[in-house]
């Protein structure tokens, strides 16, 4: 499988990755089993590079990822940022969450708290080591106004422990694992970022960081990895977007994406997949399957012959940017 350099790192990763949220019960209902099913046949077929987070079943998908994994050639990302508690919580599903283990997450992007997540994390993993460590959720998307504080601990304390870990070696890579552009510029300002695990806005029905994002990232040294890469479903025939129901104008904007799609003879989620490697910013793309059928359907996409025509026909229907590189693909 192609493999793409993490910012200025000696580090490379495949260009389709497993994004580990479903395997946490994350929006979708598996169980041990069926994730461990989705681990192997991720394998099974070459792929190598692996993220999780605390967050994804408070801790579940950790468990099932480092048990998979351990033993094997891999590549792994994972995150900081909250710290699991004991209890249980009240109502999973408020936060989006099917059959988690009884923790609770507290957030904490202090310096000490980004260390104790660090380590838990390996134990829950049962590994001896995260490749690259992301900050988790930080931004306005997801604490609102308690953002400026969150962000002053990560500035203040975060940080220093990201940069401590990978200047001893013990990840070789550190950034953000958020699902908006503004945190990732204002982050570029408070050190130096390898990578940016972007969920969500470089997609084919989206292309914002193309604006301000991307051209402040290619000067700091910082690629993408992009999550969300059907924008929660809804270009895999989901009526979901950014974790809600679509809005009209989202459906809209499917409907003559999936159009254009018909005359050409090309599935959506196939062109979704590889439209964000036609920028060399980005090295990884990290759909999270549900199932093993899934998984087997995105490996179909990934390697289906998308004709540039395709996407000269978008361009001229102003349904991507205009500045938005493409695959390059056959007539």
């Amino acid at each position: 499988m192609e493999k793409r350099r993490v910012g200025k790192t000696q580090l490379e990763i495949d260009v389709l990755g497993l994004g580990g949220a479903p395997l946490g019960g994350n929006f979708a209902d598996l169980d041990y089993a069926q994730g461990v099913e989705i681990v192997s046949t991720a394998l099974d077929a070459g792929m190598s590079y692996f993220d999780t987070a605390p967050w994804y079943g408070f801790g579940r998908s950790e468990r099932l990822v480092g048990d998979q994994l351990r033993g094997k050639n891999f590549i792994l990302s994972s995150k900081v940022g909250r710290l699991l508690a004991p209890g249980a919580v009240n109502k999973p599903m408020d936060f989006g969450m099917i059959d988690p283990l009884p923790f609770h997450p507290v957030y904490d992007y202090s310096y000490d708290g980004v260390m104790r997540a660090f380590e838990d994390g390996l134990q829950r993993l049962g590994l001896d080591r995260i490749d690259i460590l992301l900050a988790h959720d930080i931004g306005t998307f997801q604490h609102g106004d308690d953002n400026a504080k969150h962000f002053k601990d990560l500035q203040d304390g975060g940080y220093k422990a990201m940069n401590e870990l990978r200047a001893e070696g013990r990840v070789q890579a550190i950034g953000l694992g958020v699902n908006e552009n503004q945190v990732c510029l204002d982050a570029l300002g408070i050190g130096l970022w390898d990578v940016f695990l972007l969920a969500g806005r470089y997609t084919l029905l989206e292309q914002t960081p193309l604006d301000a994002l991307f051209p402040a990232c290619e000067i700091a040294g910082t690629t993408i990895i992009c999550g969300g890469p059907f924008n929660s479903g809804v270009l895999v025939g989901r009526g979901m977007w950014n974790y809600d129901t679509a809005p009209e104008t989202i459906v809209k904007k499917v409907r003559a994406l999936n159009e254009v799609a018909d005359e050409f003879g090309v599935p959506v989620p196939a062109a979704a997949l590889q439209f964000p490697l036609g920028h060399n910013i980005v090295s990884s793309v990290i759909p999270g399957p549900r199932s093993k059928i899934e998984l087997e359907e995105i490996l179909a996409w990934q390697s289906f012959e998308v004709p540039a025509a395709f996407w000269a026909a978008l361009q001229s229907k102003n349904l991507i940017h205009e500045d938005a590189p493409v695959p390059c693909t056959s007539l």
